[in-house]
């Protein structure tokens, strides 16, 4: 199952940068890692903003809220989650 995931991530102004940075390390580890394995699809910055909007290919919104949950960065985060289907005009028969 396909969703559109958009993650606006908000450090607290006063988190030592040192933590801020590890936080970062990991997540940037594990989002390699699922990319990797396929669950994590596709990956952009948003242009302007600690942000990006992703897709993510997981059987169903259990995985992948707890995918999420799984994220370092998760706690200051805002997400916003689209499930998505196939749409009958589509040309590209491998997105499924």
């Amino acid at each position: 199952m396909l969703f559109h995931v958009t993650m606006e991530v908000q450090l607290p102004p006063g988190m030592p940068p040192a933590q801020a940075d590890a936080l970062k390390l990991e997540e940037k580890a594990l989002a390699q890692r699922l990319q990797e394995e396929g669950s994590w699809r596709h990956l952009w910055r948003v242009a302007g903003r600690y942000a990006n909007v992703s897709i993510f290919d997981v059987p169903g919104n259990e995985e992948l809220h707890a995918l999420l949950l799984s994220l370092p960065l998760f706690p200051y985060m805002r997400i916003e989650v689209t499930p998505l289907c196939r749409h009958p005009s589509s040309t590209r028969a491998g997105d499924l």
